[in-house]
């Protein structure tokens, strides 16, 4: 009898951290955001990662283009709950989110606002996963 590979569902190939880190940041909803903030009650995008990460047993490092370089880069298809979602200007990543499946994240978008679960607003996103 022969056997068949199934191909890895998106799930099964998420990081280990990914779960937690999605958990993570959905109890930080409404934290307000504030620049350079790393919490554990104000973040600024990449101190949400940061953070959320960091408690699921995952360090990273502290800016959205450093997490962008130390993580592995993965395509829209792959993507899976607790990979992050990085958004490029120009040369750099200027905002980085943590992926929630249905196509949301989980974010800290930008001075006057707070942590929230949000629609990904762009086909520029790039995605990765923290191993």
């Amino acid at each position: 009898m022969a056997t068949v590979s199934v191909p890895a569902t998106p799930a099964h190939a998420a990081s280990p951290y990914g779960a937690k880190a999605v958990a993570v940041a959905a109890s930080k909803e409404g934290a307000p955001y504030v620049y350079g903030a790393t919490g554990p009650r104000q973040f600024d995008c990449s101190g949400l990662t940061l953070y959320a990460f960091r408690k699921a047993g995952r360090k990273l490092p502290r800016t959205a283009d450093q997490q962008y370089d130390s993580t592995q880069h993965i395509s829209r298809r792959q993507r899976a709950p607790g990979d992050l979602v990085f958004f490029p200007k120009g040369a750099t990543m200027s905002h980085v989110g943590i992926y929630a499946g249905h196509n949301k994240i989980w974010h800290a978008p930008r001075p006057g606002t707070r942590v929230r679960l949000e629609r990904i607003w762009t086909s520029k996103a790039r995605y990765a996963r923290a191993n």
